[in-house]
């Protein structure tokens, strides 16, 4: 990341790069590790947006749903190959983490 970068820059620029991402069809029934890989895909781009729409706010439910989805995440990426796309989940991987790190957790 860029010295100039805020983090919610970054947050949005790597957002665009996976909204650009093929998402391989036979993830619709897929799961990984036991996790269901729509679902993990979903409710990380949930908090994703949320977060960005919010200026860096994420609230406890959502903050706490974005930090067991990157869990669920790194149990899952050991799991992936390219005909996953792989490039995906790691981008997923370091929006989350990102993220997760620099939110700001509001009371609401």
């Amino acid at each position: 990341m860029p010295a100039s970068e805020t983090p919610k820059a970054v947050v949005a620029r790597l957002f665009q790069q996976i909204q650009n991402e093929t998402w391989p069809a036979h993830l619709n029934t897929a799961e990984r590790a036991g996790i269901d890989l729509v679902m993990l895909d979903a409710d990380i781009a949930g908090c994703v947006t949320t977060w960005l729409s919010n200026n860096g706010f994420l609230d406890a439910r959502r903050l706490a749903i974005l930090r067991r989805k990157l869990s669920d995440l790194e149990q899952v990426l050991p799991e992936l190959d390219e005909a996953d796309n792989l490039r995906l989940w790691q981008l997923w991987h370091q929006v989350a983490q990102l993220v997760s790190e620099t939110v700001r957790h509001s009371t609401n």
